[in-house]
């Protein structure tokens, strides 16, 4: 059984556009710290983002938890919002359900979800229209995943 060595919550609240990345950029500093390969941080900042990104622009409100084995970084995005009615189709690259408001503003190319899977060792994505999306990854400390 893999050892815990850090834990961490952090909550997002819906076009929360000022804070968008701080959450991603905080674990960034920490894993730095602690002396992580900056490829497993890439990856980590990459997932943590895009996560972030998908609740400030679509849902009510989320929580992102991350967890820091001996073995591995899980994170887990979990939000109360529209839910995804088409799950395969909001992995593919470039479709995205993004306003002309968020496209302004630089946002919606359609890559959050698609770029979270390809960031990740083990990747799972659970969504119930109307009630919320949950999002799961793990990275691999030893690059092997």
């Amino acid at each position: 059984m893999p050892e815990e060595l850090l834990s961490r919550s952090f909550d997002l609240h819906s076009h929360d556009f000022d804070k968008a990345g701080e959450i991603s950029t905080e674990i960034k500093g920490m894993l730095k710290e602690l002396g992580i390969d900056s490829q497993v941080i890439r990856r980590v900042v990459v997932v943590c983002f895009e996560a972030e990104m998908n609740v400030v622009m679509y849902a009510d409100e989320g929580t992102l938890t991350f967890v820091l084995t001996d073995e591995d970084i899980n994170i887990e995005i979990a939000d109360c919002g529209p839910g995804i009615a088409d799950v395969d189709q909001a992995l593919e690259e470039g479709w995205s359900t993004a306003t002309d408001e968020m496209r302004e503003m630089g946002f919606g190319f359609g890559m959050g979800l698609p770029n979270i899977r390809r960031n990740s060792d083990s990747f799972d994505l659970r969504s119930k229209v109307g009630v919320g999306t949950t999002v799961t990854s793990t990275i691999r400390l030893d690059g092997l995943g």
